[in-house]
C-alpha cells in the first residue's frame, strides 16, 4: 500500500535527520580512534578553548601535554581530566601512563622557549600532535598602540607559536610523521581597523604556518590553520522575569552580528581537522566570508566599507 503523499516528506526528513546523526557518530568515533596513544601538545590548555580540547584528546585516549602560563589553573585542568576519567582507560601496571603532563610555558617571555621546548619534548621523547592555540587579543587605534605591545602581542600570536613549531618539527622529522594545527583567527585573512597590531600578528604567523605546510610535506607532516571568528567565551546569562517583546527581524540581525563560535564546536573542528588532516578551515558566518571574497575580487569597495564603518565608529565615541 503507497504511504500518503503528506507522509512522504516528514518520512524523508527523519530519515535523513537519522543518517545525519549517525554519520556525525561515526565520524566523532573515528576521531577519537585516531588520536588513541598520541601524543598531543595543547598550548594555552587554560582557556575555555583549550580546556575543551583537553576534555576531548583525554576522553579520546591521548596522552597530553597541557601548556599554560598558570601553574594553578595547569593543576585545576589535570584535576578536571584525572577525576572524570575512566579507569578502566589507565594502564594496570603504569597507571600515570595516561595522566596529562604539565609544562609552563609563557610565549611574553621568549628568553625561555629554548627550555620549553626541551621539556615538552622530554616528556614523552617525540610529539604526535601539536594544537598551537594561544592568542592575545587588543583593540585600538594605530596611533595609541605603543611599540612595546606591538612587540608584546607580536610575541604572543607569532613568535611563541613559531618558535614552539620550530622545536618540535626535528622530533617529526626523525618519525616522518606529526601534524601541526595553527588556531588562528578571520583577521589573519582580513585586516579589520582598530585591530592593526592583531591583525598584523595573525597575518604573520597564518603566512608562516603556510610556508611550513609546504616544506614539511615531504616528511610526512601535515600542517592544518583554521580561522574562526570570535570565541563565545560563555553562555549568555540567563534572563530572570518574562523577556522583553522585541521585533522578531531586528533581533535576527542583532544575534547574526554577536554570534561567535562556541569552545566546543571549535574544539570539535579541531578534533576533526586532525582526524581528516583538513588543511585549511574557515569558520565564519555569511557577513565574514563575504568579505573575505571582496577583499580579493573588490578590494576598493571593501576599503571603502571598513573606511565608512572605522569613521562611524570614531564619531560615536565623540558623541559618547
Amino acid at each position: 500500500m503507497a504511504l500518503p503523499s503528506v507522509v512522504v516528506l516528514p518520512l524523508l526528513i527523519v530519515v535523513a535527520a537519522g543518517v545525519y546523526y549517525i554519520y556525525n557518530e561515526v565520524i566523532h568515533f573515528m576521531s577519537q580512534s585516531i588520536v588513541r596513544n598520541k601524543v598531543v601538545v595543547i598550548t594555552d590548555a587554560v582557556s575555555g578553548l583549550g580546556t575543551e580540547c583537553a576534555h576531548l584528546f583525554h576522553k579520546g585516549g591521548a596522552r597530553l601535554i597541557l601548556c599554560g602560563n598558570t601553574w594553578d589553573k595547569l593543576e585545576s585542568l589535570y584535576d578536571q581530566l584525572t577525576n572524570d576519567s575512566d579507569p578502566s582507560q589507565y594502564n594496570p601496571v603504569s597507571p600515570q601512563t595516561f595522566a596529562p603532563k604539565l609544562v609552563i610555558v609563557d610565549f611574553s617571555d621568549m628568553d625561555s622557549m629554548e627550555d620549553v621546548v626541551s621539556e615538552v619534548v622530554d616528556c614523552y621523547g617525540c610529539v604526535d600532535v601539536l594544537v598551537s592555540n594561544s592568542s592575545m587579543k587588543l583593540k585600538a587605534p594605530v596611533q595609541s598602540v605603543s611599540l612595546e605591545m606591538d612587540r608584546n602581542i607580536m610575541d604572543m600570536n607569532y613568535f611563541g607559536p613559531s618558535t614552539l613549531a620550530k622545536g618540535i618539527i626535528p622530533t617529526m622529522i626523525s618519525r616522518r610523521s606529526g601534524h601541526i594545527v595553527l588556531v588562528n583567527s578571520i583577521q589573519g585573512r582580513l585586516a579589520v581597523p582598530f585591530r592593526s597590531s592583531y591583525a598584523a600578528s595573525k597575518h604573520a604567523v597564518q603566512a608562516f604556518f603556510d610556508c611550513l605546510r609546504a616544506e614539511v610535506k615531504e616528511y610526512g607532516i601535515e600542517v592544518s590553520t583554521i580561522s574562526h571568528t570570535f570565541i563565545n567565551a560563555s553562555e549568555p546569562p540567563s534572563e530572570e522575569g518574562p523577556a522583553p517583546k522585541t521585533n522578531a527581524v531586528a533581533a535576527f540581525i542583532r544575534s547574526q552580528l554577536v554570534h561567535g563560535l562556541s569552545p566546543s564546536v571549535l574544539a570539535n573542528e579541531i578534533m576533526q581537522t586532525v582526524n581528516r588532516k583538513r588543511k585549511e578551515v574557515v569558520l565564519a558566518h555569511p557577513i565574514p566570508r563575504v568579505a573575505l571574497y571582496l577583499r580579493s575580487l573588490f578590494p576598493s569597495f571593501l576599503f571603502a566599507v571598513l573606511a565608512a564603518g572605522a569613521k562611524d565608529s570614531v564619531l560615536n565615541e565623540q558623541m559618547q
